[in-house]
């Protein structure tokens, strides 16, 4: 796709396409999965748009971006560009979804979105295939910046569509062929990991990565003391515990705006979680399964802040986690594993599996430390308040990306989960969300000073 070892990037027009139209063509599946055109405007998550909004935003967002915004060509429907143009920061204040009656009434009908979306990737295919993409100096086509933002967008997205539906009630959603949990797996006593002193780097200088999106620029080396990490995700059955301690009932482990938030939306348990008939289930894609004991737990920054309390740990800080996942006695490398690309035996991500799996079952993927999961499996809340690194500047192709969340409200994640893409999987990829938002697929892990 591109070449960073000349001194221009130079781009390959058909490893562009064909990430396009594989992206493209795994959207369109997604889509495919939901039954009936009662869910296509349903809003299963209510801090969330109607199902309808995304099948037209991902090909609006590439169109707007590349098409008018790069390249200043003419658009198809100004009214259409700007109703899918953008998404909503999820809040956690009360909202309530609305009916599916009022969306027909507000939506365009499903031929029509599909009918536009198609003519939104005619044209951002011909520019990916004849257009000028890497223009030096040009505020969205320099190191053809427009180009990957469209790209990365959509392969995020995916994992949103994902978590939105797995909202959904069972009976909305077509099961693959095929489809298999891998629930079979035995609880692994954690271990407590010695990670020494030493340098992490947080971020990256502009032009040596071919692209990164704005809060991933400029680098921060910090120097972090010694720490002791979890060899494992804090798992389904250890969180099972605190549940069964009462500690979603002692104010003790919960900070005022958490514990109010408990309180006002009377949450007891994870929300993947379900009880029925005094028995623990996980609400997975396509089927309620017993509770997968081996699985890591998702939570929301506020339970597992309140769980890492409770057990007298806490969570790690960004700087931690870039230490524990990539340093090395010698320095760094790109990958916990080391300098190989990314493969199915280093972890669960890149949509390999609808669920996750038991923890530590990807050894080949393990920290030079001896830290499993790191990256997949689910991202991996951290202590720190996402903010930007010193030089930051919003990107031309998408200024609002990230400055917008410089709010003081949003914790980072890093990592991976079993739905983050290949492309997501570098070191200096960041996550983000408000402490209360409890629909993805984030995990997390304990650390502590050493003794």
């Amino acid at each position: 796709m591109i070449s960073a070892s000349a001194a221009r990037p130079t781009l390959d027009r058909t490893a562009l396409l064909t990430w396009y139209d594989r992206t493209r063509a795994r959207s369109r599946a997604l889509f495919d999965l939901l039954v009936g055109d009662d869910v296509y405007y349903s809003q299963p998550i209510a801090l969330r748009h109607p199902i309808v909004f995304y099948e037209g935003h991902l090909p609006v967002f590439s169109f707007n971006t590349l098409v008018k915004g790069a390249l200043r060509q003419p658009g198809l429907d100004a009214q259409l560009e700007a109703l899918f143009a953008r998404g909503i920061d999820p809040d956690t204040t009360s909202v309530s979804a609305t009916p599916p009656e009022r969306n027909r009434a507000r939506w365009p009908a499903r031929d029509a979105v599909r009918a536009f979306a198609a003519e939104a990737d005619t044209r951002v295919r011909a520019a990916l295939a004849h257009e000028d993409l890497d223009v030096p100096g040009h505020p969205m086509l320099d190191r053809a910046e427009a180009v990957f933002t469209i790209l990365e967008h959509e392969v995020m997205h995916q994992e949103t569509l994902l978590y939105i539906w797995h909202r959904l009630p069972l009976s909305q959603k077509r099961r693959p062929a095929g489809y298999q949990s891998h629930t079979a797996g035995r609880v692994p006593v954690n271990q407590w990991i010695d990670i020494p002193a030493g340098a992490a780097t947080l971020g990256v200088e502009r032009g040596t990565i071919p692209f990164g999106w704005d809060n991933e620029f400029g680098a921060v080396v910090e120097q972090v003391p010694a720490f002791w990490m979890a060899r494992h995700n804090v798992t389904n059955a250890e969180f099972l515990e605190f549940v069964d301690a009462g500690g979603y009932h002692d104010p003790r482990w919960w900070d005022a705006d958490a514990w109010a938030w408990l309180e006002g939306d009377a949450v007891q348990h994870p929300l993947f979680w379900e009880r029925q008939d005094d028995r623990w289930y996980w609400r997975g894609m396509f089927d309620l399964v017993p509770l997968p004991l081996a699985w890591p737990v998702y939570v929301s920054h506020a339970e597992a802040t309140a769980y890492a309390r409770w057990c007298g740990a806490r969570l790690p800080s960004e700087a931690e986690f870039q230490r524990a996942a990539y340093g090395t006695p010698a320095g760094e490398r790109p990958f916990p594993w080391g300098d190989a690309a990314p493969n199915v035996v280093h972890g669960v991500f890149d949509f390999a599996s609808w669920d996750p799996e038991p923890v530590g079952t990807h050894p080949a993927g393990r920290s030079a430390w001896g830290v499993d999961d790191l990256v997949g499996n689910g991202w991996e809340w951290t202590r720190t308040v996402f903010a930007p690194f010193p030089g930051f500047r919003p990107m031309e192709s998408y200024p609002q990306y990230s400055a917008d969340f410089f709010d003081g409200q949003h914790f980072v994640m890093k990592g991976a989960s079993p739905a983050t893409g290949r492309e997501l999987l570098r070191p200096t990829f960041r996550n983000w969300f408000r402490p209360h938002y409890p629909y993805v697929y984030a995990s997390f892990r304990c650390v502590r000073n050493p003794a």
